[in-house]
């Protein structure tokens, strides 16, 4: 049985960071809303109660019932979790006046508690509350202290409550005011991990090499003798989840790649015989006069969006149907359709706060009478999860590490109206700067190398320093052609009146929110010349540098 440890969501937007550290320490982990507690699931080994952008006394306070959890399973209670605890079992909780928020240090640890075993004098951790606990629950005490956060975190050896006394193994209570997930707490991987594998007992068996193996084997019993239809979109989600397939399924798999005319230069036919090369069985479709012709005219984005989504059902539809045609003359019909969703985009608990932070993007608009049932092999999968199961298969590393890239292609990346000599300026622009961001090596140390080796970048560690390109450590990158704007320059003798290009790179761990990447100078001015010396049709270089929100990551 696959052990695995229950996050109960109460709306905060590191949920899925405790999550993906949890999976860090090879344990299986599942976020659920924090009402939809599985109590009848014998897999589950400890709980933990995520932080919420709420107080526990307002009036809109999520509340949850912890009666059959406590004394039962371990529970670790984070910000918001370690109050509501605090609140519902005798201690106080009260508004701090001010909002704590950033680094502080732990002035008290007690080594002795299992969650502090390890700890450093003085180790750094983060804060991000409005609320303090003036008074710790009854029956715990203070293993944590900052200079102006007295009960940093409280400890409940044993919460077993009456008729549980005769448990063999007691059930610990632990609490935290500040986020042991976040990189800047330095130690909270060692603190998860002391709850996960420790207290809990996780048996670390959750591997991007056991999920192959494991998920191949489902996938044959899934399938049968089926056929199966995947769309590719040269992502690095649907090419694992087609690898994978292809793994357990072999030839019973066909996939789709259309090209609608805005991808990246040469991307259609290098991603062809990336896909070739990996024994894939790809259709790839060039249906670039149909979406252009379609966009010719249109400058508005959203119409755009929805012109180039229209016209993909429509070619997918239409070589889908032709595959289960002809799959009707032979031993087995096609009865699947596969996608590379991935497990941030099921998390139905991003909407208990009644703000919808990010949808699921199943493949929208699919007809529904294609008849097929939905076979999602990534599901339970974070993005870096996916990236180490396709190095597991031994997938080339540039599918891998490839940055997430709009659906629309270039078309949302050009201000306007879109024509091909539009998206050829463009291409070689991104071109130019894409691959300056793969071979600008940088050296880094610290909390900047933690970071980037965490998201599952290969490097190795020499004398405290990684190198790694500025691609790698970006979570996405792109330019811009702003086509409905003209600025006047000087080349040789001649005055120039041509459009500029914006340059785009942030950092980012889920794409909810992003910062803008400050890239080096020397790179910067090396990129604009190189753009504006080769790239015909663009006269001035900019560099956006603005952060989400307020901006967007993709300017249309």
């Amino acid at each position: 049985m696959q052990q695995k440890i229950i996050i109960l969501d109460f709306g905060s937007q590191t949920t899925q960071l405790i999550g993906r550290r949890v999976r860090e320490l090879d344990t299986f982990c599942e976020i659920i809303p924090y009402n939809k507690f599985p109590h009848d699931d014998p897999s589950v080994i400890g709980v933990i109660l995520s932080g919420s952008p709420l107080s526990v006394y307002a009036d809109d306070a999520f509340h949850v019932d912890l009666s059959r959890i406590r004394g039962r399973l371990p529970i670790l209670g984070i910000c918001y979790g370690a109050q509501y605890m605090s609140h519902i079992y005798g201690g106080r909780v009260e508004s701090a006046g001010t909002r704590e928020y950033g680094r502080q240090n732990l002035q008290y640890v007690d080594k002795e508690c299992p969650l502090f075993r390890g700890f450093d004098d003085n180790s750094q951790v983060w804060m991000s509350h409005g609320d303090s606990i003036t008074r710790i629950p009854e029956g715990a005490h203070v293993v944590a202290s900052t200079e102006t956060v007295e009960n940093a975190a409280y400890y409940i050896p044993d919460a077993r409550q009456g008729g549980e006394l005769d448990r063999v193994t007691p059930c610990p209570v632990f609490g935290t005011q500040f986020h042991p997930e976040v990189f800047h707490s330095l130690q909270g991987s060692l603190l998860l991990k002391n709850f996960v594998v420790d207290v809990c007992g996780s048996r670390q068996d959750w591997s991007a090499d056991a999920f192959v193996e494991t998920t191949v084997k489902e996938l044959k019993e899934q399938i049968g003798n089926d056929q199966v239809i995947l769309g590719l979109s040269g992502g690095v989600d649907s090419s694992v989840a087609a690898v994978l397939l292809n793994k357990a399924i072999g030839k019973q798999l066909t996939c789709i790649f259309v090209d609608h005319g805005m991808l990246r230069k040469n991307e259609f036919t290098d991603v062809m015989k990336d896909y070739e090369c990996l024994g894939l069985n790809v259709v790839g479709v060039d249906a670039s006069e149909k979406f252009l012709g379609d966009l010719a005219g249109v400058r508005e984005p959203e119409q755009k969006r929805k012109i180039i989504g229209r016209d993909f059902v429509e070619v997918f539809d239409a070589e889908a149907k032709r595959i289960i045609a002809e799959s009707k003359d032979g031993d087995s019909e096609v009865r699947w359709l596969a996608q590379g969703t991935i497990y941030p985009d099921r998390i139905e608990s991003l909407n208990i706060t009644g703000k919808v932070i990010k949808s699921h993007h199943n493949v929208g608009g699919l007809p529904e009478e294609m008849h097929l049932s939905l076979c999602e092999p990534l599901k339970w999968l974070f993005k870096d999860e996916v990236r180490r199961v396709g190095r597991s298969m031994g997938m080339p590393e540039h599918l891998i590490t490839r940055h997430p890239f709009p659906g629309p292609g270039l078309a949302v990346r050009i201000l306007g109206d879109i024509t091909r000599e539009k998206v050829r300026v463009l291409q070689d622009a991104d071109d130019i700067y894409i691959r300056g961001l793969r071979e600008y090596k940088v050296k880094l140390s610290g909390e900047e190398a933690r970071r980037v080796l965490a998201a599952g970048v290969p490097a190795e560690m020499t004398d405290g320093e990684i190198e790694v390109s500025l691609y790698d450590q970006i979570w996405q990158a792109g330019a811009i052609l702003l086509s409905d704007v003209r600025s006047v320059g000087v080349m040789g003798d001649e005055r120039t009146y041509e459009n500029p290009v914006a340059l785009r790179a942030v950092t980012s761990s889920d794409a909810m929110t992003a910062d803008w990447a400050h890239l080096p100078y020397d790179f910067m001015a090396r990129v604009s010349n190189d753009i504006i010396n080769k790239v015909k049709g663009v006269n001035r270089v900019c560099y956006d540098i603005s952060s989400k929100p307020p901006a967007t990551i993709e300017w249309e």
